[in-house]
């Protein structure tokens, strides 16, 4: 964003005046009345500093200023945060410098005390020597305690370097719920839209393949056959559909580095989500408007399937309470898994077991097990406050669960007790995803991010997001393609786009 001219000087007299009263820990003998005035006199300097910048980089007055109202009022309540910021920060050096005299008033008096006691003048000065070093040492941690608050503000969580926009997906004409990676050449990316469609995309070039049309409600989930080239979606129209699909990838295109966007280019980039989201060429692919298999029997919307390990059975999760498993050649409904107290918001199965993981509104999730032709077994897992948007299987013997209580938790199938690692947040957790090769969680949010933590639950990245990349929108679903090269993780959102990203695994290792 251009400057003006004056706003160097301007920063310089800033740095000038803040020079001019630096924050001091020596002993001083004012009163406190006189300290107090003198601290507010500095916070009122500051403030008035803070809005001589904030005038010189919006314009001096609303009259001269070229920038648009929109604008103008977002760098003012940004510069309004950062005084806040700092205002806090400065009470808590205040804070800090009334304790460092207390500190200095107890060595002064056990200096006194010692001075005529029995001890040797080499002993107090060993004495007085120690009691400097722990001094210090509290100095020093505390005031790294403070800054680290002023660095967290502004640092950003992760290099550019680490986490890249591959390429975006654009062709839907509402929001995304769902989003899924194919298992098998020709490899490609599925989207299920509240449009009523299903898309399927090339990875490389971002052009859409084949467009699946034949439900009559929105499209929950998407799911590929383990082995063949077959798609089963979920949707509000209270169905599953199955059905077929015959792609042929198109000639890889340069991926377009948006980092190198010109200022023009980021208005357009920003202002995206107001056309009606026709991706080029999206109109031109074909369609497939009837399934091969149908799948009726909720009375309500099927918010999620996924096939069984081997791909010869399905399991859906509707809003009507229950989970359906279906035998997928004769289409007919083998088992209904009744037991939750409200509506199911996911369902996933076990990538080597014949498990079932269910999750739903009631605060709980289930796991159903068909490992025993003659025993389903079932357990009811309560780690959680508020609705369960969904819980997933890992290769190992985890299950890792999100919620609207903006914690995710890992459990260990061993012992379910209790999580053996419990993320906490700053918003709602959406549909999350594993890697299955570097257990990495991927975490999409209702605030417009995409966190990455480990099993242990520590947090190893934060997506790039800004007007130029990343959702702006709530993020729906996450999905990980652990074998492409290009993009490895993948987003989408209700701001009707996909987002392919490439994480440089070893670098965010390197990182934590």
């Amino acid at each position: 964003m251009p400057v003006e001219s004056g706003s160097g000087a301007t920063a310089r007299q800033v740095k000038q005046k803040r020079k001019a009263h630096p924050i001091s820990i020596r002993r001083t003998n004012s009163s406190e009345q006189e300290r107090v005035t003198s601290q507010r006199e500095m916070l009122e300097g500051q403030g008035a500093m803070m809005s001589a910048v904030c005038e010189e980089v919006c314009g001096q007055s609303v009259e001269d200023s070229k920038l648009p109202p929109t604008i103008r009022q977002t760098l003012l309540e940004l510069f309004g945060q950062i005084e806040r910021e700092f205002e806090n920060l400065y009470i808590e050096n205040i804070e800090l410098r009334r304790e460092i005299e207390t500190l200095n008033d107890r060595l002064t008096a056990e200096g006194q005390t010692v001075d005529g006691g029995d001890l040797s003048k080499g002993q107090l000065k060993a004495k007085a020597s120690h009691s400097t070093s722990q001094l210090s040492q509290k100095l020093k941690t505390t005031y790294k305690a403070s800054t680290s608050k002023i660095v967290s503000s502004f640092k950003t969580t992760t290099s550019r370097a680490v986490c890249q926009l591959v390429k975006e997906y654009i062709g839907h004409r509402d929001g995304i719920w769902d989003v899924s990676v194919a298992r098998l050449q020709p490899v490609v990316l599925g989207t299920a839209s509240a449009d009523h469609t299903a898309m399927l995309w090339s990875i490389e070039t971002g052009k859409c393949l084949l467009k699946y049309v034949g439900h009559a409600g929105s499209v929950n989930s998407i799911k590929f056959h383990p082995s063949e080239q077959v798609a089963l979606t979920a949707s509000g129209d209270q169905t599953a559909h199955i059905w077929r699909y015959i792609v042929q990838l198109p000639t890889p295109q340069p991926v377009i580095d948006t980092n190198q966007m010109s200022g023009e280019e980021e208005v357009d980039f920003s202002d995206k989500d107001e056309t009606d989201g026709d991706a080029e060429g999206s109109n031109e692919s074909p369609t497939i408007r009837v399934p091969s298999t149908t799948l009726k029997s909720h009375q309500g919307v099927v918010i999620a399937a996924d096939w069984l390990v081997g791909g010869k059975q399905v399991v859906t999760a509707s809003w009507d309470r229950t989970a359906n498993l279906y035998d997928v050649e004769t289409s007919e409904l083998v088992h209904s898994l009744t037991g939750h107290d409200q509506e199911l918001t996911h369902c996933c199965t076990h990538p080597t077991q014949r498990l079932v993981v269910t999750s739903s509104r009631d605060t709980t999730f289930r796991l159903w097990d068909f490992r025993d032709p003659a025993i389903h077994s079932v357990n009811v897992f309560q780690g959680h406050t508020e609705t369960v948007t969904s819980a997933v299987f890992t290769v190992g013997d985890n299950v890792v669960s999100g919620s609207d209580d903006r914690t995710v938790k890992v459990w260990d199938l061993k012992n379910m007790r209790s999580p053996i690692a419990t993320i906490r947040t700053d918003s709602a957790v959406n549909r999350i995803s594993v890697s299955v090769s570097q257990r990495i969680i991927a975490l999409p949010h209702d605030n417009r991010q995409v966190r990455l933590f480990d099993m242990s639950g520590v947090r190893l990245a934060r997506l790039p997001r800004s007007n130029r990349q990343g959702h702006r929108r709530m993020v729906c679903c996450t999905a990980w393609s652990e074998d492409n090269p290009i993009c490895n993780l993948f987003s989408c959102g209700f701001d009707r786009q996909a987002i392919g990203w490439n994480i440089n695994i070893p670098a965010l290792l390197q990182e934590k």
